[in-house]
């Protein structure tokens, strides 16, 4: 049996269905990009609408989910989505990003209704700077959460940990000594460009020297699929992946994802905002699943690298 690869105009496959299910969150951080979202709808898909456009996508040879906000576990409906996902003929991975303050109550649920895997944002490991970054106090929350997922078996999880200048770029070693000693992942982040001039001017440092770093301290490196990623694997056994700004040709010469909002439009790409294929109304006016594999290749066709 011969798999169908979905691949738009320059021969990049679509693989990979990034949705946000809403963009309420309970965080305040100054550096969230809302998915390239520049507005808050509050017309949020339902579960049953968001199983659909999967069964659809998987039908065109998609084959991960990842799941993301806002914070998805804000809606009450989260597990429900999961699962509805998770039994899509065809998909074989289902993730989500979290900013991991429900996830206590979740964890277990989730992993139970086919959640394989999870990323947790946390950029520091002291509670005083958690409040400046996010906005809220509780730290302990999420360190719960992450706690519970461990219990819970989800696997792999990552904790991301955007690297801000001045708040916690001191942090780095404490952090990677924190996931070894859990059995974690560390992704840092470079801190993106996403609003105000000043914001980056302060916050932003490069991680070209911790890359440098990470290189000569390795035991092994990976270069992943995705992106082309580097995975330093340290003397120590732990793990950190780094991950460079999207604003450049390297991250749309190896994209294979495309973007539903969380009021139902497919995103051909991350930084554009005028060209999305909207799915949920012409689902709410009876549309077959043959009319929606047709948007589908339309948004697929639109793609193009964004930095060529």
């Amino acid at each position: 049996m011969i798999e169908l690869t979905l691949r738009d105009l320059f021969g990049r496959p679509v693989e990979n269905l990034r949705i946000s299910v809403t963009q309420r969150c309970n965080f305040k951080c100054f550096y969230c990009h809302h998915e390239g979202e520049t507005y808050n709808s509050k017309d949020e898909m339902l579960p049953e609408e968001i199983e659909r456009i999967v069964r659809v996508a998987a039908s065109l040879g998609v084959y991960e989910v990842k799941l993301t906000g806002g914070e998805p576990l804000i809606r009450s409906d989260i597990v429900d989505i999961v699962q509805r996902i998770s039994r899509t003929p065809g998909i074989k991975d289902v993730s989500m990003t979290t900013n991991g303050y429900f996830l206590k109550k979740y964890a277990v649920r989730l992993k139970e209704a086919g959640l394989t895997r999870i990323n947790i944002s946390l950029s520091t490991l002291n509670p005083k700077k958690f409040k400046a970054i996010t906005g809220v106090d509780s730290y302990e929350n999420v360190m719960d959460g992450i706690m519970e997922a461990v219990r819970a078996g989800l696997n792999p999880i990552k904790v991301n940990m955007v690297l801000l200048k001045g708040l916690n770029d001191d942090e780095v070693d404490d952090m990677i000594k924190f996931v070894k000693d859990n059995g974690l992942i560390l992704q840092i982040i470079e801190f993106e460009q996403v609003g105000e001039d000043f914001l980056y001017k302060k916050y932003h440092v490069s991680l070209d020297n911790l890359e440098r770093k990470l290189r000569e301290e390795a035991s092994r490196i990976i270069t992943r699929r995705m992106h082309y990623r580097k995975k330093y694997i340290l003397g120590s056994g732990a793990e950190v992946e780094v991950v460079k700004p999207m604003h450049n040709t390297e991250f749309c010469l190896h994209c294979n994802r495309i973007r539903l909002t969380s009021d139902g439009k497919l995103k051909p790409c991350l930084f554009r905002n005028d060209n999305l294929v909207d799915l949920l109304r012409p689902i709410r006016n009876g549309a077959d699943d043959k009319y929606l594999k047709k948007l589908f290749i339309k948004a697929v066709e639109m793609r193009e690298p964004y930095f060529k």
